[in-house]
């Protein structure tokens, strides 16, 4: 018997997806607000050939960053990542790591250097599509790369999440 919720993190990705970002971005935005940092804002991208899903702007640093999303059980080894984002200043990558029955966020994975960095180097490992063409051939995708899961760092809660985003000054 299959279990319904991780049926379903398929069958309505686009939905887990939003949630998952709308949570993401109350968590940041609250624990800025808790660190009694008010000038700060946030943009969405509406279209994703940037490579970022959300930019926040806090004081002077303009942070993009691209979400991605993973449940507890989840067998994701490595993810593909926009090569556009590294044309981005302080671009990074965040893994939201999420319970699949409430979509609570449980822990992250961080991609990135510290603020006003540029992203890691992200290697040359192609991502290539999921779907054959008629000979069953599988296109590279030329603005994808595979980066492997080992390199994000783990960051145990949204509190601990902040300086890696922001930097230290902001950790109360």
């Amino acid at each position: 018997m299959s279990d319904p919720w991780v049926e379903a993190l398929s069958l309505r990705s686009s939905t887990r997806e939003k949630v998952l970002e709308h949570r993401f971005l109350a968590e940041v935005c609250s624990e800025l607000w808790r660190l009694q940092c008010f000038d700060f804002s946030v943009a969405r991208g509406e279209v994703d050939d940037g490579g970022f899903d959300v930019v926040f702007e806090v004081g002077d640093l303009i942070r993009h960053v691209q979400l991605k999303a993973k449940h507890i059980d989840g067998r994701a080894a490595r993810y593909a990542i926009q090569t556009a984002l590294t044309r981005k200043p302080s671009a990074c990558v965040v893994v939201m790591v999420h319970d699949p029955r409430t979509l609570e966020i449980d822990h992250y994975r961080f991609f990135g250097g510290a603020p006003g960095e540029g992203l890691p180097d992200l290697g040359d490992r192609e991502v290539r599509h999921t779907k054959g063409n008629a000979l069953g051939q599988k296109a590279v995708r030329p603005a994808l790369r595979n980066v492997p899961l080992g390199a994000f760092e783990k960051v145990e809660s949204t509190v601990q999440l902040i300086p890696h985003l922001f930097g230290h000054h902001l950790a109360a």
